[in-house]
């Protein structure tokens, strides 16, 4: 296994844990599975807009990231002949 494909793994692995993590932050728009999940209740913590707007920053670039990493390790396999 070439060094490359491992290197876009771990990338892989560990932004599709971060990207989970940081989509189970965002503050749910109510009437679907965040809500029954306590997803409804509002803290004073998430009032604050400039850190909904990082973080929904956050969440782009992460996913970004993850997308470029999927479509890398394709064209990897793609181009990459091991018999």
């Amino acid at each position: 296994m070439s060094v490359l494909r491992i290197v876009l793994q771990v990338i892989l692995a560990i932004s599709s844990l971060f990207l989970t993590l940081l989509i189970l932050l965002h503050k749910g728009k109510g009437g679907g599975l965040s809500d029954m999940f306590g997803g409804g209740v509002t803290t004073s913590l998430s009032g604050s807009s400039m850190a909904e707007r990082n973080l929904n920053r956050f969440t782009i670039t992460v996913g970004c990231v993850w997308f470029a990493t999927v479509v890398l390790l394709g064209l990897v396999e793609r181009f990459t002949h091991e018999f």
